[in-house]
């Protein structure tokens, strides 16, 4: 356990009494479980969950619990957003569980990249021995079985957590086993929310087009309104199926098993209930012929307005390119693809997202805008990796780009042996 655990989180954490305690002490703890808290003490979402946190890490930890589950226990790492260290011990002397040290910031970044942590709170819940990630959110947890019952809130199959009645706008029920052998779009979104409303709107005409073109495909929506009238005036505008507004507990296992931070999130599935990709609502706005569905992802995408989003999940590799010439931008596809390739393969391997994405950037007015953003030169071909998230670029600025080049780049790095310079 300490191995993976140690590769996560360093060889040491602190207490709220500032003792330090070796990861490798976790194991004769008994514990089997880690929840990766990441939060800050001047957020206000943050100081609402701290009661309730506490109240279940005191529950599931406590005699009873510790019986009930087989002396399986549950330890929460407190990742911190802090910026400054006198905060940062304020905060963590308040808090019953261990928490990263504060001087380990380079780490912290590297586990909010890791994890694709868009906001805060995020509580996400890893497999003690092998450092995987069971469940990426947390917090639908501690609301829907604060007494621990369902503990160690693994994933389940689709087919499990979507089973039971689905509901058609015309008020006629199904049961669920009717998605079987189709390809699935489960979508998050609301009526409330101004970017659901417009992808609602593609994703019509999408569906359409699928199904014209003889494709088994059903989206199934899960709602996040505030009101089930509101879930109706909503779901009469779409030709799918959804859960059943009613059916709260349905709808929240199904946010929990996809890790939803967000709306609009479009998760596709193939026919056996696997995830295609996460990014169905880039794809929907980036095919709206749909002929690339089911839209399996691309080693290397082409930087575009729709999926500029995904510069904010974490570290990206963008070549920029002159786009003027012609060819360029797929010939910089092809450089760089087999590179992005064995990347994602080797951490496929592992059961883990690819610390890095890829792209190609021609020159347009959101790219301009990116440079300007980022303070990048004018250079084309331009080679840099981008960390929004640590506000950190990497340059390399060369007259001709080659693999040899992109591959120890890249190896670096991961590496950490790459120095960052501020955006």
């Amino acid at each position: 356990m300490a191995g993976a655990l140690a590769e996560v989180l360093g060889e040491v954490l602190v207490s709220a009494d500032g003792e330090e305690v070796a990861v490798s002490a976790l194991a004769a703890r008994g514990v089997s479980l880690v929840g990766l808290y990441f939060g800050c003490s001047l957020s206000g979402p943050c100081a609402q969950l701290g009661a309730s946190l506490a109240a279940f890490y005191g529950r599931f930890r406590g005699e009873a619990a510790a019986a009930a589950s087989g002396a399986q226990r549950l330890e929460i790492v407190f990742v911190s957003a802090e910026q400054e260290q006198q905060q940062w011990q304020e905060a963590v002397r308040t808090m019953p569980w261990l928490a990263l040290p504060f001087a380990e910031k380079h780490r912290k970044l590297k586990l909010w990249n890791k994890y694709r942590v868009s906001n805060i709170p995020s509580l996400i819940f890893i497999d003690a021995s092998t450092g995987k990630v069971v469940c990426r959110n947390g917090l639908l947890v501690i609301r829907d079985d604060p007494e621990g019952l369902e503990f160690p809130w693994g994933p389940k199959p689709f087919s499990e957590v979507v089973a039971g009645p689905l509901l058609r706008n015309n008020g006629q029920t199904l049961d669920s086993s009717a998605l079987e052998g189709s390809h699935v779009g489960v979508y998050f979104s609301a009526h409330w929310c101004p970017p659901c409303r417009s992808l609602t709107r593609v994703l019509v005409e999408s569906y359409r087009k699928i199904k014209e073109a003889g494709q088994k495909f059903e989206i199934l929506f899960v709602s996040a309104d505030r009101s089930e009238d509101s879930f109706k005036q909503y779901f009469s505008e779409m030709p799918w199926v959804a859960v059943p507004y009613a059916d709260e507990a349905r709808r929240s296992r199904l946010n929990r098993l996809y890790g939803i931070q967000g709306i609009p999130t479009l998760i596709v599935l193939d026919s056996e209930g696997e995830v295609i990709t996460r990014q169905g609502r880039v794809e929907v706005l980036n095919d709206i012929e749909c002929r690339e569905f089911p839209w399996h992802p691309k080693p290397v995408l082409e930087l575009t307005d729709s999926n500029a989003v995904q510069l904010n999940e974490g570290p990206c590799l963008v070549l920029f390119v002159d786009s003027e010439d012609d060819g360029e931008s797929e010939a910089a596809k092809q450089l760089i693809q087999p590179i992005a390739e064995k990347i994602i393969a080797k951490y496929k391997a592992k059961e883990e997202e690819a610390p890095l994405l890829f792209f190609v950037a021609g020159e347009d007015d959101m790219t301009d805008s990116l440079r300007d953003y980022t303070n990048l030169p004018e250079a084309a071909p331009l080679l840099t990796i981008l960390d929004m998230s640590a506000r950190a670029k990497y340059v390399m600025d060369v007259e001709e780009i080659t693999p040899e080049i992109v591959e120890a780049f890249v190896s670096d790095f991961l590496a950490d042996k790459l120095k960052p310079e501020p955006i």
